[in-house]
Order: C-alpha cells, then structure tokens, then sequence
C-alpha cells in the first residue's frame, strides 16, 4: 500500500522510485481531524441548469462562455472505457478546494500547492430528462492506482499494481480533473461525458446569487474550525455561512464524512425547492446575474468537450426537472480493512486506516449498474414480446481479465453449480487490467442471456461486441473488484427509487427530517 493523498494533515514522505511522493496521516482520528471539506457541486449543477436556459436567449453575451475555464482531458480517456449510454448523460461533479488567491483565505493555508477534490459526485440525468440522480462518493473511498497524464498543473501519476491502492481525491491532486474522471469510470463502471469543477468562493457566490438557502438543524452547532455558530430550528443563511456549513464536520455528531455528505444532501434538496418556489429559473434577467457571478472569475472549470450546444442541451433538460424527480445517494460504504503499507519503507505497515473507507459489495455495484444500464431501448412493436431466459439457457465462455489465480476455473466451476453452460476451458484477456467485470455478447438476440448471467456477477457490465466469433456464446472477462457468484440472482436496483434502496433522499423532502446527520456524541 501507498499513502494517500491528504488535504488537511500529515506530512511529506520519500517516495519509492517512479512515483510521487505522497503524505501520510500522523495518527489522527477521522472524527478530530481539520476538515478542508468544500462542495460546490451543486452549485455547479444549478449553474448549468441556468446557463442552460439563459445562454439560449443571451448568446451575444460571449464572456459568459469565455469565463469559464476548459481543460483538456482527452490523454486520460484513451483505451477501453464503460459503454456510452446514448439515452442518458452523466456529469462529473468536483469540489476543488484549491488555495489559491482567495480561496485561501477561505479554506486555510495547508501547505500543499495545487487542488483537491474532497467532494465527487456523479449527476446522472436519466432517458428523456425526467429523473435525476446525484451520486456521492465519499472523499477517503480507496481506488486503484492508474497510470494518468500530466494536465492542469498537475505531474501525472504512475499505475500501481494491487494491493496498492489510493483515496479518490489522490488521483484528481497527482493527476487532475481527467485522473479523477478515468478512476471514477474504471471503478464504477459508469460512462462519464463531462465534468464541472466549482471552487470555494465559487460555492459562496452563487449561494448569495440564489438568495440564500435554508437550513434546518435538531440542535445547537458550534464548529470552531469552520466558523459556524447556529442555534437549533430554521436558518435563511447565504454565502460564507452556507460554506460553513458545508464544511462542518468536527462540531456535528460523529464528526465524519459519511454524515456530512447526509447533511449536505438536505441542503441541496433545500436549495432546489428554493429555485423552484422563487421562480428563478423562469426569470432570464435573474438567471444571467447567477451565470454572470459564476463565470466572470473563473470560478468554474469544464472538460473543453462541454460545448456550447451541449451546456444549452443539459440546461434545458435540468430546468424541466421537479424537486420531487431528483434523487441524493451515497455509495454504500464500510472503515478500510486493507493492509496499509506507506511508500516510504522506513514507515511501518499498518491494518486499515482510520480515515479510509471501501465501497460495500454488492450493494455499491447494485448502484453503479442501476445508472449504467438505465437505457431506453426502441420499441419493437406495439407489444414487445417479453423473453424468459434461465440459467440453462445460457452459454458463456470465461475470461481472467487480472492476475489472480485460477479465477477463471472457479467461477466457471461456480457457473456450472448454477446451471449454466461454461464453454471451453478458462481463458486469460489479453492484459490482465480489468476492474470491472464485462459480459459481452455478439447479437441483440443474446441481450437476454447477458442480462441474466449480469444476476449472478455483480456489478458487470453488460456490453454488445459484433467481433464475437460465436453469437450464441457470452463471453465473461472477469474483473479484479469481483469476488465470487452471488449465491441467488440478483433482481438489480431499480433507478426509480434509488433513494430508498439505498439510504438517500429526494429533492421534495422535509429539510427538518435530518435528525441522523446530526446524531453523535459531538465530535468528541
């Protein structure tokens, strides 16, 4: 194992030869550490869903678009990657925290040049702009270490082999926005299309731009590392004060993560019934003063593939989305149980660490599937005929697509126990890199059988591949995130109710009903 990259403890380590030096923690708790936590996110997306409607009608205003920084990603998305859902868009959402200028002064000197992503998230705006889905991703999740491009100021990074492993928002520090962008696909297996990037005094702008957000707490909140000092009941806060909140960590419950992302999704629920009660979003000149706040200082970074018709595309769509059609969800999530084991030889290897954490299988597959796969298929036919398939009819050649031993004869012996029909002897994939585990099939008469070998292999994405010599067999290259065949069929997630699947919320919920974010001992 690697030390990870941290944005508010540690100190600097020796790094073994070919890669980065990296920080290690120094015996701090997650629930006393600095919190240097900034979101933004759903400032970005409230920004792109005005730019949207806005830019429609203010074309001539060109500094709008030229106010917003682009950067190039392309080095990072070569290879193979998840399949493109036609149907649907997913964006990236970064909370940069960097220190520069007056962001500083907001977050805090550190030490440490450059920008860290303490906030991901994955907005999925579903087929046909009715449903929206909000995925966070918990800053300290562990990821593989994959070999990014050096871009936005940052010097790339060096693929690591398993066990070695990194926190998320290490691979956006060491290699940027498109590091991030390629971790994310690899791990969930979810094609992004772009990305939007918000800074800390970004986030406060567009609050103030917005009027405000209100806020609803079971108590009384007294954080001295973020500033926030409220009594219990409703808050009409804006800007500095939202930040802080935010931000708060230490003075809340558990003084965790986990709960502040809960908190944070009661505050963007809040902040979109805000928009839609105040009619904002029907307003051009209203809308023209947020996008004007956002972008006349660079307070927002794109892909430079988030083209103007695009933003235009997106803007419309989010506009005709009700509170109630949007979803906030966490992936499931568990304390780290990995060996951890620092670049730095002279650092002795630990069990676990404190502040990491790992993705909950298969729930968090279940997720991820759940957002990939929501397609909309054409209708062939006034009634299209519904297909039964079962194990028995399935035929499927496996593939070992990691280095690990004999995964390939186990789970075809394992698929065998099931009832279906393993073809030929395991093979090995020509590089043994996959992360996720893929289901190919070579016609859309065998999407079927795909689907319901996808049951009994977590997480997999199911894909068409015309090479395929032989149609009427699947091929299964397995991944190195998969563990064993699930022992029943899974049914899947549903993206209806996501939220009540797995823990979330929707944007028409009662901000007061918050009581579990806010349950703790205090911090202390």
């Amino acid at each position: 194992m690697r030390p990870d990259y941290e944005s508010d403890r540690g100190t600097w380590t020796q790094a073994s030869a070919g890669r980065p030096a990296r920080r290690h923690p120094q015996g701090v708790g997650r629930r006393r550490s600095k919190s240097k936590v900034i979101l933004g996110s759903l400032a970005a997306v409230v920004a792109l869903a005005l730019a949207g409607g806005s830019l429609a009608a203010y074309m001539k205003y060109r500094s709008v678009w030229d106010g917003i920084q682009r950067v190039n990603v392309s080095a990072d998305l070569t290879g193979k990657r998840p399949p493109l859902d036609p149907h649907a868009l997913n964006i990236l959402l970064i909370g940069s925290d960097t220190r520069v200028g007056v962001n500083g002064k907001i977050g805090g000197k550190d030490g440490i040049s450059g920008g860290r992503s303490d906030t991901v998230m994955i907005l999925h705006i579903a087929p046909g702009a009715h449903k929206l889905v909000v995925i966070s991703i918990p800053r300290d999740s562990v990821v593989p270490i994959l070999s990014c491009a050096a871009e936005d100021g940052t010097n790339g990074q060096t693929a690591a082999p398993l066990p070695d492993v990194e926190q998320v928002n290490a691979s956006f520090a060491y290699g940027g926005p498109g590091c991030l962008w390629k971790t994310a696909e690899q791990t969930t297996g979810i094609h992004i299309n772009d990305f939007v990037s918000l800074t800390f005094q970004g986030f406060e702008k567009v609050i103030d731009a917005l009027h405000g957000v209100e806020i609803c707490l079971p108590a009384p909140v007294h954080d001295p590392q973020s500033n926030l000092d409220l009594s219990a009941g409703r808050h009409h806060v804006y800007g500095p004060e939202a930040l802080a909140f935010w931000r708060t960590r230490e003075g809340v419950g558990e003084g965790d993560d986990p709960q502040r992302i809960q908190r944070d999704q009661f505050l963007m629920a809040s902040l979109l019934q805000g928009i839609e009660r105040s009619g904002i979003d029907r307003s051009p000149s209203k809308m023209l003063a947020v996008i004007d706040t956002l972008t006349s200082h660079h307070y927002v970074t794109t892909d430079s593939g988030l083209s103007t018709s695009k933003m235009l595309q997106l803007g419309e769509d989010l506009r005709s989305v009700s509170t109630g059609a949007v979803q906030f969800v966490t992936v499931p999530w568990g304390a780290y149980t990995g060996n951890a084991q620092w670049a730095d030889s002279t650092q002795p290897a630990t069990t676990g660490n404190d502040q990491w954490v790992q993705w909950v299988q298969p729930n968090a597959n279940n997720l991820f599937s759940a957002i990939a796969h929501d397609t909309k298929l054409p209708a062939t036919g006034k009634k299209a005929k519904q297909i039964t398939v079962t194990p028995a009819d399935v035929r499927v050649h496996v593939v070992n697509g990691t280095l690990q031993n004999g995964l390939g004869a186990n789970t075809a012996t394992s698929l065998t126990a099931k009832g279906f029909k393993v073809v030929g002897q395991p093979g090995n994939a020509a590089t043994p890199n996959f992360t996720k585990s893929v289901i190919q099939y070579a016609t859309p008469i065998q999407q079927p059988a795909a689907q319901e070998l996808a049951k009994f292999i977590g997480g997999a994405t199911v894909v068409q591949d015309k090479h395929i010599k032989n149609e009427a067999v699947l091929r299964l290259v397995l991944g190195s995130n998969f563990t064993s065949v699930q022992q029943t069929a899974s049914s899947g997630s549903s993206i209806q109710n996501l939220a009540g699947t797995f823990g979330g919320i929707k944007g028409n919920v009662n901000i007061c009903k918050d009581s579990s974010a806010f349950a703790g001992p205090d911090g202390e």
